[in-house]
């Protein structure tokens, strides 16, 4: 018998032994009611159906989570208090912030709001970044940042964030990119103390001295503090207290330093260990009156009390 032949025998015998497949529209046929069929309309309409979610003031609880904003850099300060303390301030710009996205279980999986900061041209934006301006119906941004919140705090998309969503007073926390330094020696970027500036030192003033041990394991152990790249990383300062807000111009003034450069994005959020008194945010979000001017508003300056906070210990 050929090779062909015992081929076809076999592949025939397979055939026979092997049950046959049901179909999945006869599966469907008979399986098939009108109770089944509305169900599936039913999930098909709820699925479809996005989640209205109203700008109204609510009431903020101690699990409850505040969206964030992006402001600019605009610089330091100083300036002087009641006291006669000169006091160092950095200025923020809060460039009018706006909802660019929401984000739902039911259709991420997540809770968040997605904020876009400035303004940009389309031409300078690549093409999904306009598909996705334009999908959300929103202004193209120049800078966009996600925020987790609680479902309490969601906002519609395209509703604005000003300045006053912070309360004179309270601790936030800013998170920046550090001023770039490029390759550093270690001195500079560890704060090493170096060699001995005299008694036979030769070209290895600022040296970092031995680096490994010569005998066992004889290498140089992985996180040894030596040159390299200094700065241009994300870096988060804590519990910086908010000192002044000035609503006509959407500025914020905060106590100390923030990181970055001057024109810098930063990402401003209530603190995480000194927590703000819930009784006093605006939650979700400040929501502006009609007969409101906003070129008429007066700068808000946090209470200062009896004892100078800026000379007391932290």
């Amino acid at each position: 018998m050929s090779a062909a032949s015992r081929g076809l025998i076999s592949r025939f015998r397979l055939l026979s032994l092997t049950p046959p497949i049901p179909s999945p529209i006869s599966h469907f046929k008979k399986n098939f009611t009108t109770a089944s069929l509305s169900s599936i309309d039913e999930s098909y309409t709820n699925e479809a159906q996005p989640r209205i979610i109203e700008p109204k003031p609510g009431v903020m609880t101690a699990k409850s989570k505040r969206t964030g904003v992006i402001a600019v850099k605009c610089g330091m300060r100083a300036l002087w208090d009641k006291w006669g303390a000169r006091v160092p301030i950095t200025v923020l710009w809060v460039d009018d912030n706006i909802v660019s996205q929401v984000k739902t279980p039911e259709k991420e999986g997540i809770v968040s709001l997605q904020i876009g900061c400035g303004h940009k041209k389309e031409k300078h934006l690549t093409k999904p970044e306009v598909g996705h301006f334009r999908a959300q119906g929103v202004p193209m941004k120049r800078k966009l940042r996600e925020f987790p919140v609680t479902e309490d705090a969601l906002l519609p998309v395209g509703f604005s964030i000003d300045v006053r969503h912070f309360v004179p007073g309270q601790y936030v926390d800013v998170t920046g990119i550090t001023r770039g330094k490029g390759f550093q020696g270690g001195m500079k970027r560890h704060g090493m103390r170096g060699g001995p500036a005299s008694h036979g030192a030769s070209l290895s003033h600022r040296g970092l001295g031995s680096v490994g041990p010569g005998g066992d394991p004889g290498k140089v152990i992985r996180g040894k503090k030596m040159p390299g790249r200094m700065g241009g990383k994300q870096r988060t300062v804590k519990n910086v207290w908010v000192y002044k807000i000035d609503p006509a111009r959407n500025l914020m003034w905060v106590k100390g330093q923030v990181p970055g450069a001057e024109g810098n994005f930063v990402f401003i959020k209530d603190a995480v260990y000194k927590k703000p008194d819930t009784s006093l945010l605006p939650f979700p979000t400040y929501f502006a009156r009609e007969d409101e001017v906003e070129t008429e508003l007066e700068p808000l300056v946090a209470d200062l009390g009896e004892v100078d906070p800026f000379m007391a210990a932290d």
